[in-house]
């Protein structure tokens, strides 16, 4: 279980190596599962509008499952080695401590718009994060180029930040990440959400032709033939 906590510290550094994400084994899910759980708990436990369920952090752990199946299935179109849902799902739940950071009850030491305006920015530290490590992990393990890369992680997340808002779901989803109790109306926070609402829904005919593109290059005969030399 040492070697496990140590990966994935090593991991969360960006300084795994593609070999050592190769033996991930079922200690390493069980333990990011559990990782996830706990730091589901510490989102709501403050939250008084939190369901039962969402207490246990129960909803963290499917959360991971269902995100798990979007990238394994975004990222399958481009044939990459060694792509199994059983390693995508493991690293997703390695990722989920940074997220501990929502469970800081900064509500209680400052004032309602600075509480909102902190949350907010734990949101974007441990939002661009996730990405780095994303793109970390489609580098050196799905052995990706940088062009792949980006369009393999930009897109799953500009088609949910646009299926939210289309929704009209990304308001809830802000509070839902964020740990935000109560809005205001001048609330800083949800500035910083129009503002990756806007970009998003903007971006996404260039991120879908990106990816699409992608999938063409790596679908490539010369590409095929370099990935199985």
């Amino acid at each position: 279980m040492l070697q496990v906590v140590k990966d994935t510290f090593r991991l969360l550094t960006f300084r795994l190596a593609r070999e050592e994400i190769l033996n991930f084994g079922w200690q390493h899910l069980v333990f990011g599962l559990v990782c996830t759980w706990l730091v589901g708990i510490g989102r709501y436990w403050d939250n008084p509008r939190a369901d039962f369920l969402q207490h246990l952090g129960i909803g963290s752990v499917v959360y991971i499952f269902v995100l798990s199946l979007f990238l394994w299935l975004t990222v399958l179109p481009l044939k990459t080695k060694d792509w199994t849902y059983f390693k995508v799902l493991t690293f997703v739940s390695l990722v989920s401590p940074p997220a501990i950071l929502y469970a800081i009850p900064v509500q209680n030491f400052y004032n309602l718009e600075t509480a909102n305006s902190v949350n907010a920015i734990f949101l974007l530290v441990v939002a661009a994060w996730r990405v780095g490590l994303l793109l970390f992990f489609l580098r050196k393990f799905a052995l990706l180029d940088w062009f792949s890369a980006f369009s393999a992680a930009l897109f799953p997340l500009a088609f949910i930040v646009a299926a939210l808002t289309i929704l009209n779901l990304d308001r809830v989803v802000f509070d839902f990440m964020a740990g935000i109790i109560e809005q205001t109306p001048n609330d800083a926070a949800y500035g910083v959400l129009g503002w990756m609402t806007f970009f998003s829904i903007l971006s996404f005919p260039v991120i879908l032709i990106g990816y699409i593109v992608a999938i063409i290059r790596n679908d490539s005969p010369q590409r095929n033939a370099n990935s199985n030399s």
